[in-house]
């Protein structure tokens, strides 16, 4: 009987520090989904860096209590895989609501973005953000819009005075 004790303290543990290291979490109900269509998703997240899992409600309840994210386990019933991503903050978002839009059956319940627990609809809306590329492609347009407006005055000045000196 120990030894199990022991085993569930170990998952515990680790769980704990997966919920602690990463900067995002989505929890998702994954039940109606084919063995082939949860293979693609795990496929899809394993090439982005996120580590895709099914545990025990039981244990990722103690594990979130542990290490102070409480909130989440009202989301923790019935069949639950759990996303984690220690880098990108967006890519799981992104990653499962694209693929809940094709598979009706993936269900986001909830998540934790960088320590806090958000709603599905907070999962949803993050990943509707455009990408860290699209966002700095934005940002270099808005900062280039000044300086590109200058220079087209600048030019149709200098045409207008080279009109009027001809």
């Amino acid at each position: 009987m120990s030894k199990a004790i022991e085993t569930k303290k170990v998952q515990v543990q680790e769980i704990a520090d997966k919920f602690s290291a990463a900067a995002s979490v989505v929890v998702v109900d994954y039940r109606g989904l084919t063995v082939a269509q949860v293979t693609e998703l795990r496929k899809q997240l394993r090439e982005a860096g996120v580590e895709f899992k099914v545990y025990k409600n039981t244990l990722s309840r103690r594990a979130s209590e542990s290490v102070g994210l409480e909130g989440i386990n009202e989301f923790l019933t019935g069949p639950n895989a759990i996303a984690f991503s220690n880098e990108d903050v967006v890519a799981p978002a992104k990653i499962i609501n694209d693929f809940a839009k094709k598979n009706e059956a993936l269900e986001i319940k909830a998540g934790i973005i960088e320590g806090t627990v958000a709603s599905a609809e907070d999962v949803k809306a993050l990943a509707e953000l455009p990408s860290r590329e699209g966002l700095l492609s934005m940002l270099l347009s808005v900062l280039q819009a000044p300086v590109r407006n200058f220079a087209l005055a600048t030019k149709a000045v200098a045409e207008q005075k080279e009109e009027q000196g001809a």
